[in-house]
């Protein structure tokens, strides 16, 4: 099994100094990449006024810049948002200054915050999706110049630079969840992505349809293709893991506040697993070193080989307990 990191950060620091909170989360991951994590992937968030991680890319660049080994990517840039030729720039370049370490994790938007204040409708996010993933894939892999004209997008007699230093292009990484998502994850032939709720039983029935999915479609799965993100904190006691599972429940509750549009109920599948205390209780890594392998055991059962850890970017602890204390029971094995 391999392990990365899964999360963001606030600019605003706990102490209240603007900027000191991206400059920790760099220090913190700077420190990831010295203990042997395979990846550390950072979200995108607009609109909250928590001063979130909005500017991804920037912040993987300067976060490249300090490290040697860990892979940076993104969960995820929604497309809707970008220009598709300005991100297919951006994240070349990001590509080629980290010599090939950059995942580039992409996703349609879930927050009606996000879609209100960028005056886009939640019902276009798969139109634009789609084309906006279009251009991207023809950006990075026609050498010659070429026009676009589509329903949101349109470029003339262009040709975009640089070139990626991965080819044909920087691995995509899409996340899905239901069986229809996921059969579109495998046919756009990209990563997948699994939230941090679901439990083994379902994890694993996921992962098989993609895996058929893949070699339905002629190519060869590989675990390392599918990342599960799981919220992980080593407790000192039981009071001290309730604590922190009360926190992380208050967090959760605060990001469901922003993404439900007023007066709806649902929302998308992440959040309905969400909403269910007892059901994150079971699926984070929550407690003791032989609680959280207890968890991993079966996890792995599942068919998981690559867990992406939620650590709050805060807990140096755990990001250090986890390293050293439950990595290497996994980090060998095969199969």
């Amino acid at each position: 099994m391999k392990f990365g990191l899964f999360g963001g950060a606030q600019a605003v620091s706990a102490s209240g100094v603007v900027g000191q909170g991206f400059k920790d989360c760099i220090e913190y991951n700077v420190e990831a990449d010295a203990l042997g994590y395979h990846s550390t992937f950072m979200v995108e968030h607009h609109f909250t006024g928590w001063t979130q991680l909005s500017a991804t890319l920037n912040l993987l660049t300067w976060l490249a810049a300090r490290t040697q080994h860990i892979r940076v990517g993104t969960a995820v840039m929604v497309l809707p948002w970008h220009n598709p030729v300005l991100l297919a720039e951006q994240a070349a370049t990001l590509d080629l200054l980290s010599e090939g370490r950059l995942d580039l994790g992409i996703g349609k938007g879930y927050r009606y915050t996000e879609f209100n204040g960028f005056c886009v409708p939640a019902s276009e996010a798969e139109a634009r999706f789609d084309e906006t993933l279009d251009v991207l894939i023809k950006a990075w892999t026609r050498n010659e110049r070429f026009s676009h004209h589509g329903r949101f997008w349109h470029f003339e007699n262009i040709v975009v630079e640089p070139p990626s230093a991965q080819q044909p292009h920087p691995p995509l990484w899409m996340a899905a969840g239901s069986d229809e998502s996921i059969r579109k994850v495998a046919a756009r032939g990209c990563n997948l992505l699994l939230d941090q709720y679901a439990l083994p039983d379902v994890i694993a029935h996921r992962i098989a349809l993609y895996k058929s999915e893949v070699e339905a479609r002629g190519r060869t799965y590989d675990p390392m293709n599918v990342a599960l993100a799981r919220d992980v904190y080593i407790a000192r006691d039981e009071a001290d893991k309730q604590a922190a599972l009360e926190r992380s429940a208050r967090q959760r509750q605060r990001i469901i506040d922003v993404a439900r549009a007023p007066g709806q109920s649902g929302g998308s599948h992440v959040l309905a697993y969400a909403d269910s205390a007892s059901g994150n209780e079971a699926a984070a890594l929550y407690g003791s070193p032989d609680e959280i392998a207890r968890k991993l055991e079966a996890l792995h059962a599942a068919g998981v080989r690559y867990v992406l850890a939620s650590m709050g970017g805060a807990s140096r602890d755990s990001l250090r307990g986890f390293a050293r204390e439950i990595v290497p029971a996994f980090a060998g094995r095969r199969g």
